[in-house]
């Protein structure tokens, strides 16, 4: 499957822990990041990671751009809800293309847990029927 990671500036050190926490789980799947959040992942875990744009350059367009078009199987993005910053454009393009296209979101710890925890029981295996590679 394919993962994208994507980290508001408060929550990146929690990204970094949490993909430290699931390296085991992470390293089966093919991985992106917003540039910033991907470089700190890929330093702290050594997770292969294809690192786009930084947020601030137009990285999470990309990023909705991918799964726009079925690229991207599951987006992990964990949001500041008390930065403003979690209320920007990109963020909501982001949220709305994966209700769009049916693409699991996890904007916080929690939530990404249910899912990787599904990732490893194959609860999402329906990705790959559904957008066959």
């Amino acid at each position: 499957m394919n993962i994208a990671l994507i980290a508001n500036d408060a929550k990146k050190e929690l990204m970094v822990q949490f993909c430290i926490a699931y390296s085991g789980v992470l390293s089966r799947h093919t991985l992106c990041a917003t540039g910033t959040t991907g470089k700190l992942i890929s330093e702290a875990t050594g997770l292969e990671i294809f690192k786009y744009l930084s947020g601030t350059q137009g990285g999470g367009e990309q990023i909705a751009a991918l799964i726009g078009c079925n690229e991207i199987d599951m987006l992990l993005f964990f949001r500041d809800p008390l930065s403003p910053v979690a209320q920007d454009e990109t963020a909501l393009s982001l949220l709305r293309a994966c209700d769009m296209h049916n693409v699991p979101v996890a904007t916080n710890v929690a939530t990404a847990e249910v899912l990787i925890h599904g990732l490893e029981r194959g609860d999402l295996d329906w990705r790959d029927i559904v957008n066959p590679k």
